[in-house]
């Protein structure tokens, strides 16, 4: 019923425009006598005469303008929103909300989005820093940054970073009162920089491998904090060891203002993935932030 009334109120707009029946079924494409059956249909279900018929003219009844007048501006939006989606996929636009931790989002998102910043100014991106497995469906975002190609059903990842590792540092200041440890559980014994989970406030076990032998390690000390950030600032005081992200400590190390320790226990695994649903139409948006992303050979 709505898609027949539709169908005849377009055909009616068109024979109320161009007064004739032979112009209209000239743009409608469509034969005189079918679209006289259309407006002859449209007329009856709605029990109104929309036109009146002469052998030389064709013009709307007081009822049929004052459907025209109702009917034309709410066509002419669904042209425009048409016509809107359309430009969008040619000009991209619309905001990408993503969810990563905050070494994912300086060291790996940023400087790949801020190029496409510059060449899309319509299209708005949305950093949210989180280090909790986040359901991105959710929580409405668009995609998520994740360590490995590990994800959930019904999730694509794709690459955006080179291999990874954590590394375990401290201030020189640090290492002039305490003796570098040897091995992982050596850590035990040395003032260490705790990293808080937001999934369920656990604390962080620092994981070394040696030999494909796993070491998992509970550590302690006087600091914790749920921010890399913060723990890397504390390390620069001197406040205890400190495992993070390599690629956020290689000036520090360059500097001389942090030292690395069991180097031999830090291994490198798969990079960063951006994961998002798979059963989802891509807007030209997100197409284009995802390219921009992949990690290139």
């Amino acid at each position: 019923m709505l898609r027949e009334n539709v169908t005849d109120l377009m055909a009616f707009m068109v024979v109320a425009r161009e007064r004739s029946f032979t112009k209209a079924a000239a743009q409608l494409g469509i034969s005189q006598s079918g679209l006289s059956h259309s407006i002859r249909g449209l007329e009856e279900r709605l029990g109104l005469r929309l036109l009146t018929r002469t052998t030389r003219s064709v013009a709307p009844t007081p009822e049929g303008e004052r459907l025209l007048e109702t009917m034309a501006p709410r066509f002419l939006e669904i042209e425009q929103a048409l016509v809107s989606l359309t430009d969008s996929r040619e000009k991209p636009s619309g905001t990408i909300r993503i969810t990563a931790e905050d070494f994912a989002i300086d060291y790996v998102l940023w400087p790949k989005l801020r190029v496409v910043l510059q060449h899309y100014p319509d299209i708005k991106i949305e950093l949210i820093v989180d280090y909790g497995l986040t359901d991105i469906v959710a929580e409405r975002f668009d995609a998520g940054v994740r360590l490995g190609g590990i994800i959930s059903p019904g999730m694509i990842a794709a690459r955006i970073s080179g291999d990874q590792r954590m590394v375990a540092v401290g201030s020189p200041k640090y290492f002039e009162k305490r003796h570098a440890p040897a091995s992982p559980l050596d850590l035990t014994g040395h003032d260490c920089i705790n990293l808080r989970l937001p999934t369920k406030g656990g604390l962080y076990a620092w994981e070394f491998e040696k030999d494909g032998q796993e070491i998992n390690v509970r550590v302690d000390g006087q600091m914790t904090s749920n921010g890399v950030n913060q723990i890397l600032q504390m390390a620069r005081d001197g406040y205890g060891i400190a495992f993070v992200p390599e690629g956020l400590v290689l000036r520090d190390l360059k500097a001389g203002e942090l030292e690395q320790v069991l180097g031999d226990f830090c291994p490198y695994y798969p990079g960063y993935h951006l994961y998002y649903p798979s059963r989802r139409q891509h807007s030209a948006a997100f197409s284009i932030v995802l390219e921009a992303l992949r990690e290139r050979a």
